[in-house]
């Protein structure tokens, strides 16, 4: 498990690395290296309703724009409601939507929108969202020089025209490499949170365990609030990854660039088609020449819109069954990351665990300290009943009469043996009791 999680997350950059190659500059006064290639002052609104967003293309190009709500709704042809999940000023679970022409990811801090030609994020100076565009960077010029490396060979041409059947990680679609950057970025940061929180969380019950106080059960209880949170953005995660792999038709929505490639060659045909409707029949008439439509309907026109109509529905259904067969490719990325994610999950939820063992271990040394209470508020009980005795019989040797008994030397003492004698034997009587009952282990 932990080779499988150091290949597929590997260590984040110490500081931000320049996204275009240019020599790094001076860092800023908070001692944050700014992010080179993206226009920090674009973060302030100019206008209202713009955003500014972080474009990321094929060429690993970046691009500070600002763009209004309306606007990236057409562009990128989203609802409403699924641009409002990655509003900054609203908290959203973790979500992963496939439609038509985009991606919608919202992962912790990563909130973006994929496309088949590039991704958009809102623009922030969160630092992981500054790592997702350095690493996104990292990989597409990585691919590109693998590209160029290998031109001259035919297994290249090869590859790329098997591209949506090869699993290789380095010839992955523009899309799932920036879902697997999205995934790894999430997967790593909620990594790091439950090793801290194990970190603090461990030494803390040993603590307690210890030694039981106030301030230690405080700290244990804000502990374990922090891990219900987190386990709750956890276990998020981990379900959008699994109902996507559950699925097939949200993960064949998710091919953006097989779709695209698609509808540019069903235009391309669809001109042909166009073309070939021109030609002249048999009879020296042209199937396209304009008719009156007094004189006869439109065939020309009812056989382009029934043959247009039947040529979508084709595409359609041999899109939607190509896809079906080539989702093992980002089936079997989606199931790197689950493994991770649940490995997570199971690290929270061992913590989880010692943490309701050490709260049972605490409640049975509470209860053994009240039964040991109890214990000692009985024999109290039962020692204030014995000297009760001989407050009864100092009453009664107290009243105001005269007899006999009391003019005899002695007497005192006698009294005061045969009391005695009888509170030891009550008592002893008492304890043979609780030990018989197993009331007190004696």
């Amino acid at each position: 498990m932990s080779d499988l999680k150091e290949r597929l997350l590997p260590p984040r950059p110490a500081s931000a690395i320049n996204l275009r190659g240019e020599a790094p500059s001076r860092p800023s006064a908070s001692g944050r290296q700014p992010l080179l290639g993206v226009d920090v002052t674009g973060l302030k609104k100019r206008g209202q309703g713009l955003k500014s967003w972080i474009r990321v293309d094929t060429f690993a190009n970046t691009q500070v724009i600002e763009v209004d709500k309306f606007s990236m709704m057409r562009r990128c042809d989203l609802p409403a409601r699924d641009l409002r999940l990655l509003d900054p000023l609203f908290v959203y679970p973790s979500t992963i939507l496939g439609r038509e022409r985009a991606i919608v990811v919202n992962l912790e801090q990563i909130r973006c929108i994929i496309t088949a030609d590039e991704v958009l994020l809102l623009n922030s100076l969160d630092n992981y969202v500054l790592r997702y565009v350095v690493e996104l960077q990292q990989r597409l010029k990585a691919s590109a020089v693998g590209e160029v490396w290998n031109q001259d060979s035919n297994e290249l041409i090869r590859r790329r025209s098997n591209v949506f059947q090869n699993s290789s990680p380095d010839y992955l679609p523009f899309e799932f490499r920036a879902l697997e950057i999205a995934l790894e970025a999430a997967c790593t940061f909620l990594d790091a949170q439950a090793s801290e929180l194990e970190i603090e969380a461990y030494p803390l019950l040993d603590e307690l365990t210890s030694k039981i106080s106030t301030l230690n059960l405080e700290r244990v209880r804000r502990l374990k609030s922090r891990l219900v949170a987190l386990t709750r953005r956890v276990q998020k995660v981990r379900d959008e990854i699994e109902q996507l792999m559950d699925d097939d038709g949200d993960m064949a929505e998710m091919y953006l660039t097989e779709k695209k490639k698609r509808m540019e060659g069903s235009l391309n045909g669809g001109g042909d088609h166009h073309s070939l409707l021109g030609y002249r029949s048999s009879d020296g008439l042209s199937l396209s020449a304009p008719v009156s439509p007094v004189s006869s309907p439109p065939d020309s026109r009812r056989l382009e819109k029934s043959l247009s109509i039947a040529r979508s529905r084709h595409d359609s259904a041999r899109s939607s069954e190509s896809a079906t067969e080539n989702i093992e490719e980002l089936e079997m990325l989606l199931e790197a990351y689950f493994v991770v994610i649940d490995s997570t999950l199971n690290k929270l939820t061992s913590l989880k665990e010692y943490i309701d063992d050490t709260e049972d271990f605490i409640n049975i040394q509470l209860d053994n300290v009240r039964n040991q209470l109890i214990q000692f508020e009985l024999l109290l009980t039962t020692a204030t009943f014995v000297v009760a005795i001989f407050g009864v019989v100092a009453g009664i040797f107290g009243m105001n009469f005269e007899i006999d008994f009391f003019g005899q030397p002695g007497a005192f003492k006698w009294v005061l043996t045969i009391t005695g004698v009888c509170g030891l034997l009550v008592f002893l009587a008492f304890l043979w009791f609780y030990k018989r009952r197993r009331l007190m282990p004696l």
